[in-house]
């Protein structure tokens, strides 16, 4: 990264002038940006482990990165360290910031670095990570360490800081490796920016769908069963069922052909794929019969065979194909996080074969797709054209063909994008849809993959009007992602409080006592008919403990049933989104639970 730019008095200045100019840190007013964060971050994080070296003598470092929630450090002490202990490591950082060290660069040959940290294995680590032969240190006090830098010209100027978590981390991220002791924080150019970063940290931590998931019984995750592989619980297959089927019926209703592919596959087929060379590392294998399977990843694979069972005419395009496909993935265990990241997901898949020609309309056609879903549940979104990546398949004009392709369907129908450099699929471009929930937070969801590569690899074909044999064009696409993800985001979104059409559980029934309970499951058939989940609240507990959990499960609709009416024929409603209180006839309630479920169409 280039040295960035700070403004001193209203001039520009970089920073190796800020630091010749000794410019402390009440002089400068730096920004927010994302390279003025990157900096601000990086330097923090020395901050940090000068801080942890100065109350723990005996630590040891790794590498400390900034990331995307902010930075980090990973580190090896012999004491043990808690979240208690961050408080006082964030005291002491205040202390050294105070002092205003300036911040220092010098390079060295590695193998005088490697003579340097002889006794330092972490370091030793480091240096066989690194190519070249000379490297970088930044030092400050009695604290340095290798780093490539930018880094602020003094600590004076890090105020606006605080540690988030600790956690373990195996060392270079390989679970065959050492524990180290990992702590993250984050930090801002100034005190604002801050403390509404925390308080949207302290409202996620409300909204955490982990917390939610319990508490509305949505899903488990059980140690026995195996870390990353969640368990639907009843209330959170229905609301998972509920949006299977919006989803079923917004399919058909575009064109799409539901398929099912196995979910393993020879590797052979993998490797004509090139998942078995670029994406091997993520898979799981096993052996039949001495053979060699891959279970699924993707499901694009599967789709293929789907498309070369039959033969096809320019006139049978475009071919679409839909599946809720389950695949597996091998992320590491410190990576998983409820349902954000799992080993087994399932994905709203799709993959659409078309003529060249057909491009644009098909994307533009998806990307309506992606806008009606995303506006249904009140979601802001962006999309990014997210370019070849350094492992990759295919020839570079290949690549450059689709990237344009994309670019042009985007550019002539009016849509903005965004540009990611290096971060397509293995075999073709994407547009990526980022999605921004209710408290500003951005989420990666959908996406939509341009491919040329696999057609290729598969050698597949339709017959051209002169009946020439040519080569389909591939749309890779899913909306939500995977159910999964989508529930969590969905949750914390919402912060459980779902709207009807989606809740796992849209009317609570509570019958008053055991002669009200005919009735109760009376209107029961009558919702279940209609498409409503329910449940009966009719344990042998107090009513208003029977209320109580039926407003924890966060029920849009709490019925009581008592004599009245049992024999009026009435529905006693609270309802949870408008916080009233009312009564219907039953036909009345009837209707307006039908109509409240059946609002949304995608």
């Amino acid at each position: 990264m280039d040295i960035i730019a700070i403004k001193h008095n209203d001039q520009i200045v970089d920073l190796q002038t800020a630091g010749a100019l000794g410019i402390t840190g009440e002089e400068i007013a730096y920004d927010n940006s994302p390279d003025a964060l990157e900096v601000i971050r990086h330097s923090c994080a020395h901050l940090m482990a000068e801080a942890i070296k100065a109350l723990y003598t005996d630590a040891k470092f790794f590498v400390g990165p900034t990331v995307k929630e902010g930075f980090y450090y990973d580190f090896k002490v012999n004491e043990t360290i808690g979240e208690d202990d961050l408080k006082t490591i964030e005291k002491k950082m205040l202390d050294i910031a105070k002092g205003k060290e300036k911040i220092e660069r010098y390079e060295i040959t590695k193998n005088e670095a490697r003579a340097k940290f002889a006794n330092d294995h972490l370091k030793q680590a480091v240096m066989d990570r690194i190519p070249s032969d000379t490297v970088t240190i930044y030092k400050q006090g009695e604290f340095e360490d290798l780093c490539r830098g930018p880094h602020l010209p003094s600590v004076g100027l890090l105020r606006y800081f605080k540690l988030t978590k600790i956690s373990g981390a195996y060392l270079g991220g390989d679970s065959k490796n050492e524990m180290l002791t990992r702590i993250y924080g984050i930090a801002f150019a100034d005190k604002e920016s801050l403390k509404a970063y925390l308080d949207q940290m302290a409202e996620a931590e409300k909204r955490d769908h982990r917390k939610i998931g319990a508490e509305m019984k949505l899903f488990t995750f059980r140690e026995e069963v195996g870390a990353g592989f969640p368990i639907w619980l009843p209330a959170g297959a229905r609301m998972r069922s509920r949006l299977e089927q919006l989803l079923f019926k917004a399919h058909r209703k575009r064109g799409y052909e539901p398929v099912r592919g196995p979910e393993m596959l020879r590797s052979d087929l993998w490797k004509v794929s090139g998942h078995y060379q670029n994406y091997g590392e993520n898979m799981y294998f096993t052996h039949i019969d001495e053979l060699e399977f891959g279970v699924k990843p993707m499901n694009c694979v599967g789709h293929i065979k789907v498309y070369e069972h039959d033969l096809h005419s320019y006139r049978d395009l475009p071919l679409k194909y839909f599946e809720y496909g389950v695949v597996h993935r091998h992320e590491m265990t410190g990576a998983l996080h409820g349902l954000f990241r799992v080993r087994e997901f399932t994905q709203d898949d799709a993959h659409i074969f078309c003529t060249a020609d057909q491009i644009e309309q098909q994307i533009i056609e998806v990307v309506d797709f992606v806008d009606k879903i995303m506006k249904t549940f009140e979601f802001n979104y962006k999309m990014m054209i997210s370019t070849k990546p350094e492992k990759a398949v295919g020839d570079d004009a290949v690549w450059e063909i689709s990237t344009n392709a994309l670019k042009t369907a985007m550019d002539k129908n009016n849509l903005s994008y965004e540009i990611d450099e290096g971060g397509g699929a293995f075999y073709g471009p994407k547009i990526d849809i980022k999605i921004t929930d209710a408290i500003g937070r951005e989420w990666q969801c959908g996406t939509i993959q341009l491919d040329f590569n696999l057609p290729a690899r598969f050698e597949l074909e339709y017959n051209g009007e002169e009946n020439a044999k040519i080569q389909p064009v591939m749309i890779h696409r899913a909306i939500l992602g995977s159910f999964e993800r989508f529930v969590g985001i969905l949750t914390e979104h919402y912060a459980g409080e779902f709207p009807m059409f989606i809740a796992p559980t849209q009317v609570a029934i509570v019958p008053i006592a055991p002669t009200h309970e005919a009735y109760a499951r009376e209107l029961a058939d009558k919702l279940i008919d209609m498409g409503a989940d329910f449940e009966i609240f009719d344990k042998n507990e107090s009513l208003n403990k029977r209320i109580r959990t039926a407003e924890k499960g966060r029920v849009p609709m709490i019925i009581v049933l008592g004599d009245e009416e049992v024999a009026n024929k009435s529905i006693a409603v609270r309802d949870r989104r408008s916080r009233e209180q009312y009564n219907l006839s039953e036909e009345d309630f009837i209707s307006l639970v039908k109509q409240k479920i059946n609002e949304v169409h995608f």
